[in-house]
């Protein structure tokens, strides 16, 4: 019987650095995720981190890291040829059998764009799984950009609006994303439609009631509402908010649970 919790070695085949502050490291293991799941990453005697998918591929997954805590300092730490440990996965990934045949909206602030990058490969790849695709991605500034060449190749595959927030940029808009929700075309849609939302909780917040008051319907809408998650099988209660344990029961939440996720 395997253990769920039991983690296991991994040897790192590349490290990218996609901005100032992440980079993302490529991890041979044959784990098999569902898009919007996500892994833990461990050091022995140091720690771990639960840290989503951002890419996959044959006998590899890839994880974008912000370095920002004694367990991603020592992963920074590492190169390839290196080991990390991994177990998992865990949690409940975006719903891509709900999105099939509909009109895709995703949007996304800083590395928010991380836990959606794998499905919108999907979608890019295989472009029968939607209608069509409204990407909306917004960052503080220029230095914080990831995933330069895939938004590139987004934009032929894509309907696409890349903004900063106070920045100016060739060929990018400058603004909240909330400010180009306005643009997306609701009424044309009719019920035929699907929202993805992640990023900084005051992000996807402000971004759930812009859509709202664009047209969008509650039901559907959906947000990955990661925070505070630990052991990743919902005993130690660390990401626990009332009732719901967000390792278990998400991180993927239909916005009408999502909106009332408040600490």
């Amino acid at each position: 019987m395997i253990n769920p919790v039991q983690p296991y070695p991994c040897k790192i085949l590349d490290v990218h650095k996609e901005s100032v502050h992440e980079w993302t490291f490529r991890v041979a293991t044959d784990a098999k995720v569902a898009h919007g799941q996500f892994m833990q990453l461990s050091i022995p005697m140091i720690g771990e981190a639960p840290i989503s998918v951002s890419a996959q591929g044959d006998g590899w997954l890839e994880f974008t890291i912000r370095n920002v805590g004694k367990v991603t300092n020592v992963i920074f730490e590492k190169t390839a040829g290196d080991t990390l440990f991994l177990r998992g996965p865990y949690g409940k990934g975006w719903p891509v059998d709900q999105f099939r045949g509909k009109h895709m909206v995703v949007i996304t602030g800083g590395t928010g764009l991380a836990p959606v990058r794998s499905m919108l490969n999907a979608f890019a790849a295989g472009p029968g799984l939607v209608k069509d695709v409204t990407l909306i991605c917004g960052f503080k500034n220029e230095e914080g950009i990831v995933f330069h060449k895939e938004l590139e190749e987004w934009k032929n595959k894509f309907t696409t609006i890349y903004a900063l927030d106070n920045d100016v940029k060739e060929n990018w808009r400058t603004g909240m994303v909330t400010a180009f929700v306005k643009e997306i075309p609701f009424d044309q849609w009719g019920d035929d439609y699907a929202v993805v939302v992640v990023g900084p909780p005051p992000m996807m917040k402000f971004t759930g009631l812009e859509l709202l008051k664009c047209g969008a319907k509650v039901e559907n809408i959906w947000m990955s509402f990661e925070r505070k998650m630990s052991c990743a099988v919902g005993k130690c209660g660390h990401c626990r908010i009332d009732e719901v344990y967000v390792c278990l029961d998400g991180p993927v939440f239909p916005y009408s649970v999502a909106r009332d996720l408040v600490d």
